[in-house]
């Protein structure tokens, strides 16, 4: 059995970031697993902690994808007013954008991960997390045996995914996912071109 403190070391603002999570993300699914969306905010968050994340970033990483996704700076606002300066911060730094409808995606993206390079080490942690996680997640699917249309749910093609992931790789090369990151993303690489969805 691990062993136990005498305080908590999650608080109930942890447990409260769940719940809002949960119900603001309620009828969101992943794409291609179609599972509820709440399992990938869940993943990030575990991943934070496990990489040595504090409060802050845990519950910022159940709240990542709030103000892209639920509400744009009113969300962002509430979540400053429920969870405090720290956590909003955090996931102001990990928003690509406000803008609704979002503009075109490699733009946007480019914008990211220039952002992304200049950002606290809290919100690298987090966006880390984020991205390691969807990485993964498109690495499962594709293990599986995807067909040649595949690429077709998301945004962007199989050659931008790649070039995203590798500009991302580079915007935390000082984050504690780095490693686990670039291994990823060799193994991404190598079965996007087995697949023949990039050169070899």
């Amino acid at each position: 059995m691990s062993q136990t403190n005498d305080e908590p070391l999650l608080n109930s603002r942890f447990a409260s970031a769940l719940s809002f999570a949960n119900t603001i993300h309620s009828r969101q699914v992943r794409k291609g697993a179609g599972v509820p969306y709440i399992s990938h905010l869940m993943s990030v968050s575990a991943a934070v902690l496990e990489n040595v994340g504090g409060e802050s970033e845990a519950v910022a990483a159940l709240l990542h994808d709030s103000a892209e996704d639920c509400g744009g700076k009113a969300m962002l606002d509430m979540v400053r007013t429920l969870f405090g300066d720290d956590v909003a911060d955090i996931v102001e730094s990990c928003t690509d954008t406000f803008v609704e409808p979002k503009p075109a995606w490699r733009p946007r993206k480019e914008a990211y991960v220039a952002h992304l390079r200049e950002a606290s080490p809290s919100a690298k942690l987090v966006a880390g997390c984020d991205k390691l996680h969807n990485l993964n997640s498109t690495l499962k699917d594709l293990r599986k045996g995807q067909p040649a249309d595949y690429w077709s749910r998301f945004t962007a093609g199989a050659a931008e995914q790649l070039w995203y992931y590798g500009a991302c790789l580079d915007a935390f090369s000082d984050s504690p996912v780095a490693d686990e990151f670039r291994r990823s993303y060799v193994e991404f690489k190598k079965v996007l071109q087995e697949r023949g969805d990039v050169p070899g």
